[in-house]
This record gives C-alpha cells, structure tokens and sequence, in this order.
C-alpha cells in the first residue's frame, strides 16, 4: 500500500472570487487580519436524521502542502489583474492557521460547525473552496453509504460503483468515504492500493461471452479460482441456463477437488423473484452453503422493498445510486465567516438573511456532544462560545435555540469536545488515523444515536442546541437588524 494519497499541488484550485477578494484584502492592508470561518452544512441528504463526516484525511494532506508555484504565479500575472505586490505575497505563501474539525466518521448534524479555520483572512479565504469540496463530497457519499449498509440488515454491502462516478477522484475518494460508512469492500482496485481497502469482484458477462458455452465458461472459472468460485448466472437466462449449469460446475468440477461453489451473482431481472427460486434450487442440489449476491441499480429502498419481498440474498454489490448518492447527489456544507479581529479586538459576525435557513450563528466556538451516563446514547449537540465550559458534573438546562420555550434539564451526562486541533499556527499536529479505525469509531457512534434518528422517512430532528451566551449574542443581531442597525460593531460578545 502507498503510504499517503500523493495529490497534486491545488492551490489553484480555489473558486475565483477567493483570489479576487484576497487581493482586495491586501490592498487594504488586512493580509494580516485574524478572522475566523465555520463550515457546518444546513440540510441532511434526501431528508435524513444524521450525516457522517468524511474527507478528513484528504482536507488536512491538501492544507499540508499548500502552496503557490512559479506557473500558479505566472497564470495570475498573465490575466492582467493583480499587482506584483500581491504575487509576491503568494509566491511567499505559507500556511499559519489554526484548524479544527470533528472526527471523521462521526454522525453530524445541521448548523454545527465540523471545520473551524482561525488565521490571516486572505489565507482563510483561499481554501475555502477545498476545504467545501473534500468534505462535501465525501460526507455526502459516507452518509448514503450508512444508509445502504443499514437497509441490508446485516447483509454484506459491497462497493461497485467505479465505473459510474463522475469523475476519477469522485471514484477513488467516493470508495474510501462507503468503506467509512460500512461497506465491507470496493471493486476500485486504486481505493484499496491507497486505502487499503479491501477490494472485491469476480467476473462480468464478458468472461461468459468469451467461451463457446457458459458451462466452459464457469469450468474455466472454477479451475482458475477453486477456493472463491463465484459465478455470475445471468448471462442468458438466469433459472434456465445460468444455476443449472453453475450446479453442473460445482459437482463435476469443485467438489471433486475437494472445493465448494462459494455464490452465484445476480445481475438483472426480478430479484425477488429469482432468488427465491435461485435458493431452492441450490438447496435442491445440496448446495446450502453457496450464497447469493444481486446487483442492478440498488439503493437503500429497493433493497428493504426485496428483503419484504421475501428475495434470498446474502450479499449486494451497490454501484450507481452509492457512488453518485443519486437520490440526492450534493451536501449542502457551507463555509462562512463568524469573527474578524478590528484593532485587537474580536468582534462576531452574522449572515442574517430574508431566508432563516440561511442565517449563521456568530462567534468564535466550541462544540460538545452529550451523552448519557447510563445508557451511552447522544442527548443532543451544544454550541458555546469559545470561553465557556460546560461542567457535566451538574445539572444542565438546554432548550431549542428556535423555540426557546422547549426546555429539557440533563442530570447524567458526560460532555464532549468534538472540534479537535488539526493545524496550529499552520503546523500540523494531526496524527493520521488508519481508515480501519475511522471506520470501526463511525459504527460505535452510530450505535449511540436514537433509533427514532435512523428513519428513513420522517426521522426524528437531532437536538443542535446554543449555549445561553451564544443565543444571546444571536439574538443581539437580530434585535438590532429588527430596528435597521446592521453594523456588526455594534455587538460584542
């Protein structure tokens, strides 16, 4: 396995507008102006309780080596906008922020900061078009992935969408972010190269084309693989020729090697509807032991309606609709400025907007999970300030930062910070995490969310909750946009 994922350089990999308004920021002499930007993400994908947090890894290899080469420089120069001046601060770039982010492979939830950036705003602002990235994508696929996973009901998930994703990193990165949500391996041979991941798969219909007979075909498999035989019987016809002759192999070929027929695959069709008969006929044949894999265009919903259906499946390969989350194929995180430091002193920042779902929780942050002394089950989420403490050896009263009036006292709790040190002072001080590890912490935090959370229709809504100070200071803004103050001076916290 390659030790690290070697990324090119993506500086330039910023939306315009993030070197337009760099620049504008050193011509007004703020290069140095500390400010601080939340990422958090204002919708759960197609309607969910939870999403997973992914991409980690990959945002914190990309801050590591952030950098700006001569030809970054000369492209620059050549669109005729930017002073020299501002190109030499770039030549000269160097990473000096603070970085914070939840854990990857934790269940997360709207409006929660997961990626705090602290440090000169121009370089603030550079990344944040990578940093949306990286984590948007990967949480997005990490989240369907849970999905899919959960709907197998203890099934084995497999990841089989390389051919599909729009792209070749979508592909690699997308399988790294299902094997963080629970699938049990990829068919991207790159993922697991990088990842080590591992990678699965057996034959196309190729291989059966590529033999006078099917039979010839699966003998031909079977003698090449005895020990993981696994055919693919729907080639021409799946009850007709496709079991019968995968039978045919297992007796004339396999068992007198000593070997067994490990699976068939089913690729089309009704699923249902062949694997019941699929099963019988294995089990006719005294094949009991030989699962049965299906494919096509799977999701999380065919799969429950199939498992109702009464289909005899053991195992799924999920293509399509996992690595394109096609359901809904975008995460809505969002990157946004909460504090800038004025002469020395800190001053919040809101985005308030005609849109509520659209406004933004002012401050410098600190975010806690609550869990239950007892039971080891999530409470709900706290956003404070970053000075608070929130002291779990006391009672502690949280209420709905919309509906104040909703009110509930903790009495047994452990409180938890979720946003860890990543980068201070723009050097690293993550320690990279083994994808074994995020992936077994991903399933141990999921095992702590309310059932009521994991819903596929109408889940429950989470509880993200504001410290007293932090709903104050909101409101504060709010107060004052309500009688047409909207200068952020006028607040403090």
């Amino acid at each position: 396995m390659r030790e690290v994922m070697q990324f090119t350089n993506h500086s330039m990999l910023t939306d315009y507008y993030e070197i337009t308004m760099s620049n504008g920021y050193f011509k007004h002499g703020m290069k140095d102006t500390t400010a601080i930007f939340d990422m958090f993400f204002r919708n759960v994908p197609e309607d969910g309780g939870y999403a997973i947090m992914a991409g980690v890894e990959q945002m914190v290899d990309y801050l590591e080596h952030l950098r700006f080469t001569e030809d970054d420089i000369a492209y620059l120069r050549g669109l005729g906008v930017f002073e020299e001046a501002f190109l030499d601060y770039l030549k000269q770039f160097k990473f000096e922020c603070d970085v914070w982010s939840v854990p990857e492979g934790l269940p997360i939830f709207p409006n929660e900061p997961i990626v705090k950036v602290k440090g000169p705003i121009i370089q603030a602002q550079l990344i944040e078009t990578m940093i949306l990235l990286t984590i948007n994508h990967q949480s997005l696929i990490a989240t369907k992935s849970s999905r899919i996973v959960r709907s197998a009901e203890g099934r084995t998930v497999m990841e089989f969408g390389a051919r599909r994703a729009q792209g070749t990193w979508a592909s690699v990165l997308g399988a790294r972010a299902a094997y963080i949500g629970g699938v049990a391996g990829t068919s991207c041979t790159l993922s697991g190269e990088l990842f080590n991941i591992p990678v699965l798969g057996t034959m196309a219909h190729s291989w059966v084309q590529a033999f006078p007979t099917e039979y010839e075909a699966f003998k031909a498999y079977a003698l090449a693989y005895p020990d993981d035989c696994q055919l693919l019987v729907d080639t021409y016809n799946t009850l007709r020729s496709g079991v019968p002759n995968a039978i045919r192999v297992a007796r004339e070929v396999l068992e007198p090697m000593g070997k067994r027929l490990k699976a068939i695959r089913i690729d089309s069709g009704d699923l249902a509807y062949l694997t019941m008969t699929a099963r019988k006929m294995l089990d006719d044949a005294g094949l009991e032991d030989c699962t049965i894999t299906i494919s096509n265009a799977l999701d999380e919903y065919l799969i429950r309606d199939l498992a109702h259906q009464g289909a005899c499946f053991d195992s799924l390969g999920v293509g399509e609709r996992l690595i394109t989350s096609r359901a809904e194929p975008v995460f809505s995180g969002v990157y946004k400025m909460s504090m800038i430091e004025k002469n020395g002193v800190q001053e919040p920042r809101m985005k308030i907007s005609d849109n509520p779902g659209k406004m933004t929780n002012p401050g410098d942050k600190k975010l806690f999970r609550l869990y239950n002394r007892e039971t080891g089950q999530v409470e709900a989420d706290l956003i404070t300030l970053a000075g608070e403490t929130v002291d779990d050896t006391k009672p502690l009263t949280i209420f709905d930062p919309l509906h104040s009036w909703k009110r509930k006292t903790l009495y047994s709790f452990r409180a938890v910070p979720l946003l860890k040190p990543l980068f201070v002072k723009g050097v690293r001080c993550h320690k990279p995490r083994d994808i074994e590890e995020i992936r077994s912490f991903c399933k141990k935090e999921m095992a702590t969310l309310w059932p009521s959370l994991l819903r596929f229709e109408n889940p429950q809504t989470y509880y993200v909750d504001l410290s007293d100070r932090l709903w104050a200071l909101r409101q504060s803004f709010l107060d004052n946009a309500s009688r047409g103050i909207f200068e952020p001076k006028a607040i403090s916290e």
